[in-house]
């Protein structure tokens, strides 16, 4: 397996990894938020083009997983990290997680969704901290632009260099 830097011929291939793994979310996050597809072509088109930078994982040419990863100002957001359905729990989303960390150079932030455990337990075994609602509140209006009713209905997590900042 290789890790890359997407290009732009792989916009068709990123949306359908997206949209494959995040079925995993129909009937768990609020039906108010859910959508069919999950991400249409145009919102992947504006998250690349508000700087979200898109890590691929393949093998023999076949597509993995993608994570993103977004610098805002003092931190890095991952943003869409989504492994193929039928590949999930074989270390492909850990090995993407770990390139954007080497990347960042700074505090990592994550925004996902509050009932999706999976999500929160993979983050969690992978060295990071759910923050306070306080702090989530903060950091999802200064660093996300999501609609209050996803604000509500998320967690924020942070890696350690984050969480030391914060004393």
């Amino acid at each position: 397996m290789r890790i890359r830097n997407s290009v732009a011929n792989d916009f068709e291939a990123i949306l359908a990894i997206i949209n494959d793994a995040a079925q995993a979310y129909r009937g768990v996050i609020p039906s108010d938020r859910w959508h069919e597809p999950y991400m249409s072509a145009d919102e992947l088109a504006k998250e690349i083009a508000s700087g979200v930078i898109f890590w691929m994982a393949e093998d023999n040419g076949q597509l993995l997983g993608v994570m993103g990863i977004q610098d805002k100002e003092d931190v890095a957001l991952v943003r869409h990290a989504y492994t193929a359905t039928a590949l999930q729990r074989k270390g492909i989303g850990t090995k993407l997680l770990r390139r954007v960390e080497a990347l960042a150079g700074k505090p990592i932030l994550i925004g996902t969704w509050a009932d999706a455990s999976w999500a929160i337990e993979f983050y969690r075994r992978n060295g990071f901290t759910v923050v306070s609602d306080g702090d989530k509140n903060r950091l999802l209006r200064a660093y996300w632009s999501v609609p209050v009713r996803q604000v509500e209905t998320s967690v924020v997590l942070a890696d350690r260099r984050w969480m030391k900042a914060q004393g």
